[in-house]
């Protein structure tokens, strides 16, 4: 399960910021992880459980938005929504496209009191 190591790198950094802004406790992170990431949510909503007991998260509220995945295809230019890396182009079929959304897992914002 990496979303436990997922949950573990998201605390290192809340810790890490609430030292350099010199507080105790944070309130909210908000997270953006791409649907084409990888990541279970439900999996990473647990490991957070385990992960920020005793910490500055421990009582904060961890809001995950899901990034939809969006693609471009290199034949036809043609951009759409991709829900797995099977798909393929609408337009022209092709299975060659760049991922430009959804991918991605990152740190949105941090709330503190």
């Amino acid at each position: 399960m990496h979303e436990l190591s997922i949950a573990t790198n998201v605390l290192e950094f809340a810790e890490e910021f609430a030292r350099e802004h010199h507080v105790t406790k944070i309130k909210r992170i908000d997270l953006e992880v791409g649907q084409l990431s990888g990541i279970v949510i439900d999996s990473l909503k647990f490991a957070f459980e385990f992960a920020v007991k005793n910490t500055v998260l421990e009582h904060a509220e961890v809001v995950i938005t899901v990034v939809p995945g969006k693609s471009k295809c290199l034949q036809c230019e043609t951009v759409f929504d991709i829900v797995d890396w099977s798909t393929i182009c609408p337009a022209c079929h092709s299975t060659d496209f760049e991922i430009l959304d959804g991918k991605e897992m990152q740190i949105k914002s941090i709330f503190i009191d």
